[in-house]
């Protein structure tokens, strides 16, 4: 029997973080709406659950890439709202580098002619 494939991607170890700070990048949010962000933008694969988007969004505060503080949500309701900080732009401009040329060599690897290894 053939296991099934799942159908969302398990996100890779750091890639959360970048995710989080493209997604400041437009302007402050609470956890619901980044993790909502994320969902629509990747055209509902990547699925961010709680238990790893605010432990995400509190290691990010603490290095100084967000900041943090409470407000009133649309609804009502008290959110902590985060936005990206001076910091966290330099932070989101170096990794987005460096996944850009990740993606780029692995296109390479993944594209090149299969050779006999010796």
């Amino acid at each position: 029997m053939q296991k099934k494939q799942p159908s969302r991607l398990e996100l890779l170890q750091g890639t959360l973080d970048i995710l989080i700070l493209r997604t400041l990048s437009a302007g402050r949010a609470h956890g619901h709406a980044i993790a909502k962000h994320i969902r629509q933008s990747s055209e509902e694969v990547f699925q961010v659950e709680t238990g790893s988007l605010y432990p995400a969004l509190h290691r990010l505060e603490a290095k100084g890439w967000v900041s943090a503080s409470w407000d009133l949500s649309d609804k009502g309701k008290r959110a902590r709202y985060y936005q990206l900080t001076s910091l966290g732009r330099k932070q989101l401009a170096l990794e987005q580098s460096r996944w850009e040329k990740f993606s780029r060599v692995m296109g390479l690897v993944l594209k090149a002619a299969p050779k006999e290894v010796q």
